[in-house]
């Protein structure tokens, strides 16, 4: 009998050191970049681009270079990421309003608050939610309140600007010359300590270097850059030549094959088009700002990335980058964002760390939407079965296996792009439609809807769009676009847009 307790005994302890019942929960790692597009070195999107400590970051995990935002303007891509929701569902398309004030969303369990209630600490600084981390008070009724959740339990500095010169270094841009619409060398004396970002980089830093190990933590740093104005010191601006190789390459009649509709989604915006920038002398100066701009913040990223390591937290850490939404720089006729092309919907996602494996460039599509599910996957937390994204597990264990549906983009109701592995898919609120074999036409510059001979692309592609595609929510403003097809005409920012009237320049 003592025999038998005995070896009772020694498999029950056999088994505890094979299983541990009570493994170390990871920490993560969240960093944001915004209006950051796929000019990151590892991205191929630029070829001059210099980001080496995201290149390194990217060598040591697995980097989607085909992943996209939901929608292509701050509040709703951020939003639908943090809360796990299609801009369709929600109906927040604009700038406003903050998800809180929505009926029905008052007590939406947000990312950051689903890892609290799961026993992590958590920590925001600069942008994270559209505004800043995350904050009562943002909005109208119970977001206003006291009792307004809070997103985060501890919050740095929100985001800003820092230094700004006197006045603006740019012309008066047209469309209302926004004072956000400005770019250039500032501050002069390459005193980089006094921007925004490097603020946020310097309190993620101070939190990681007294970090307790007594409980894991979800930190997130938000970065401005490479978001207008695009101020960067001068040697920023001298890893990039000062002539016309900096720019992207575009076509002059690019606009001629997409459809008249497609000028509604950015119909008149402060972000000037490329002929102002041209005309102006400013189109060389923009792209080289925003080289430098984000040049800039991948040091700033790499000055967490060592405080990480230098803690010794890096190996049991999930580390996130993403970007909010693309940027254009001259593509297409414009500049800035509000697009369905790959340009205004790409963004770098990078995983590093426990489930993602090392060395892997991913092709196959991925929505930001998906973090939500990833992320609590990966740190092995209570699944959520109110979620619209899907986990990119998968993918991070094999960069090969193959994802069960595209990459959908919204902006504003029945505005729709569905991005495949080796196909763009847009369809417009007037039935009009965008159709790019990425593979042959990277740039995107022959539309290939009409073609009878890709019918059963588009249809294939057409069965993705959203099944619920919700009108503007209660207090929508910003960038906010409707269409009645019984007149045919649009409303944009309250202001009515006919099919014929001169596009404004």
């Amino acid at each position: 009998m003592r025999t038998l307790f005995g070896l009772r005994i020694s498999l029950l302890l056999l088994c505890a050191l094979a299983s541990p019942i009570h493994a170390e929960k990871p920490n993560v790692l969240f960093i944001a970049i915004d209006d950051q597009n796929d000019w990151i070195g590892h991205m191929g999107g630029h070829p001059l681009a210099k980001t080496p400590h995201l290149d390194s970051l990217a060598a040591r995990g697995t980097s989607f270079l085909n992943a996209h935002c939901n929608a292509p303007l701050c509040n709703p891509s951020r939003t639908s990421l943090l809360i796990g929701l299609r801009p369709t569902t929600t109906g927040i398309y604009g700038l406003s309003p903050w998800f809180r004030a929505v009926p029905g969303f008052e007590d939406r369990v947000s990312l950051p608050q689903h890892f609290a209630a799961n026993g992590y600490r958590t920590f925001a600084v600069g942008k994270i939610f559209h505004g800043g981390g995350g904050a009562p008070g943002r909005g109208k009724g119970k977001a206003a309140t006291s009792e307004a959740p809070t997103e985060f339990q501890m919050r740095g500095p929100n985001p800003g600007i820092g230094a700004r010169p006197p006045k603006k270094l740019i012309p008066p841009a047209p469309m209302g010359d926004h004072p956000l619409m400005d770019w250039g060398v500032w501050p002069p004396n390459n005193d980089d300590t006094q921007k925004g970002d490097y603020q946020v980089a310097s309190w993620a830093v101070e939190q990681i270097e007294a970090m307790p190990t007594d409980q894991p933590f979800f930190l997130a740093a938000g970065f401005f850059l490479p978001h207008v104005p695009c101020y960067a010191t001068q040697k920023w601006f001298d890893l990039y030549p000062d002539d016309d190789s900096v720019l992207p390459p575009v076509r002059r009649d690019d606009r001629d094959d997409t459809p008249r509709f497609s000028w509604n989604l950015h119909w008149s915006l402060p972000e000037p088009r490329l002929k102002w920038v041209e005309e102006s002398g400013q189109w060389r100066n923009l792209v080289r700002s925003y080289l430098a701009c984000t040049s800039f913040v991948d040091a700033q990223i790499g000055r967490v990335l060592d405080a990480l390591e230098k803690r010794g937290l890096a190996e049991n850490t999930i580390v996130v980058v993403w970007g909010d939404h693309g940027w254009h720089l001259g593509e297409k006729g414009i500049t800035g964002k509000n697009t369905l092309w790959d340009r205004g919907t790409k963004v770098p996602l990078i995983f590093v760390g426990p489930g993602a494996a090392p060395g892997q460039l991913c092709t196959q599509p991925a929505e930001l939407l998906d973090l939500y599910p990833t992320l609590i996957e990966l740190a092995g937390l209570s699944p959520r079965d109110d979620l619209e994204g899907i986990s990119l597990a998968p993918q991070l264990r094999d960069a090969e296996t193959k994802r069960e549906r595209p990459a959908i983009t919204s902006h504003n109701q029945g505005n729709h792009g569905v991005r495949s592995e080796h196909w763009r898919y847009i369809r417009y609120a007037d039935g009009s439609e965008e159709l790019y074999d990425m593979r042959q036409d990277p740039n995107e510059w022959t539309n290939l809807a009409n073609a009878p001979a890709h019918a059963a692309v588009i249809a294939e592609h057409k069965k993705w769009l959203p099944q619920i595609d919700l009108p503007p929510a209660p207090g929508s403003e910003h960038r906010i676009l409707t269409y009645d097809p019984a007149t045919d005409e649009a409303i944009w920012e309250g202001a009515t847009v006919r099919r014929d009237d001169p596009i404004p320049e």
